[in-house]
């Protein structure tokens, strides 16, 4: 692998998946497999949990077989690998095998980089997996997902959808093509709210919208609604933190910025500069602070470290509530 392989070249012997969005990650293995089961389909696949890798191993594995058949060796966490796995995985890449190719699915980050910048430096093909942090890219991904059906769904549909199921991509995907499925013709916003109205009325923004604006206890009936059709809590957390964030990024942009400027700024669609505007009335520095805080308590909790996630999901959001409405020297 002296040359960089093409991005679209899926039999290239190396394909490296950088990120932690467990969706993309699976996607990039995916293509790889069936692009290389579309070349032969006696190819061999294996795909290693992570920890898979032993030490010693990868030689059997890339060994030619008595039927010369092509082999795909998909190796999981690959950051998590031990010392001398890895140093198995850098002399292959260096040497790579006939007919073999070979997935390397890394989180990126500090963990394991040399590993991947072997990788990298042999020219292996990159697939970007990274965690859509931000809603536009999360709207960019459901635009993307009716255009991939060859569908069409008007901008409004796709931010209603993203509004009623938050941020899985597994779950906005799977919609995506239950939608392209049952419906003909262009995927407007009635057809996503016929659908998806009773999860829209109990997402995890719409819990953070009300607690926002001081609505406590509004905003824990929505809570325990959205808990009771299966929202998960770490989207719960996800919005009440963006939404909070969003009302400490726009206090500390400049007063007299045209409304154009200030959404690209932020980041934001105009529409919701004006509607966090409006949720910033009773807000202080020291607000935004302590609600972060809770927030980031109840994070740590739904991820493990609480037996009631429910419970911690009821303080943050009172504790958000609270701090929307304690502020004498509001923003």
């Amino acid at each position: 692998m002296a040359r960089k392989s093409a991005p679209d070249d899926l039999l290239a012997p190396l394909t490296l998946a950088v990120g932690q969005e467990e969706l993309l990650l699976d996607r990039a293995v995916a293509q790889v497999v069936a692009a290389a089961k579309a070349a032969d389909p006696d190819t061999d696949v294996r795909d290693l949990a992570p920890g898979g890798l032993q030490p010693g191993s990868l030689a059997e594995l890339t060994t030619p077989s008595l039927f010369a058949e092509r082999k795909v060796i998909v190796v999981r966490a690959a950051q998590d690998l031990s010392a001398d796995s890895v140093k198995e995985v850098k002399a292959y890449i260096e040497a790579p095998a006939e007919e073999v190719i070979m997935v390397l699915v890394h989180a990126g980050g500090a963990k394991g980089k040399g590993l991947l910048d072997t990788g990298r430096k042999a020219g292996g093909r990159e697939v970007a997996c990274a965690k859509l942090a931000k809603a536009s890219e999360r709207l960019a991904f459901v635009k993307g997902e009716f255009r991939t059906l060859g569908r069409s769904a008007t901008p409004e549909a796709c931010q209603t959808l993203l509004d009623a199921l938050g941020s899985d991509l597994r779950e906005l995907a799977a919609a995506c093509s239950q939608l392209t499925s049952d419906v003909e013709g262009t995927i407007d916003e009635t057809v996503v709210a016929r659908y998806y109205s009773g999860r829209a009325e109990a997402t995890g923004f719409e819990v953070a919208d009300l607690a926002v604006t001081g609505r406590a206890a509004e905003a824990l009936e929505r809570l325990r609604w959205a808990l009771a059709v299966g929202q998960p809590p770490t989207g719960i957390t996800y919005a009440l933190a963006s939404g909070v964030r969003s009302i400490g990024r726009l206090a500390t942009t400049g007063r007299n910025m045209r409304p154009a400027d200030l959404a690209r700024e932020l980041g934001m669609p105009p529409w919701k500069v004006d509607r966090v505007r409006q949720q910033m009335r009773g807000w202080t520095g020291d607000g935004v602070a302590a609600a972060l805080t809770a927030i980031a308590q109840a994070d740590a909790a739904v991820k493990g470290g609480s037996d009631d996630p429910a419970f911690a999901l009821e303080r943050a959001v009172v504790a958000v509530a609270r701090a929307a409405r304690a502020g004498s020297r509001p923003y």
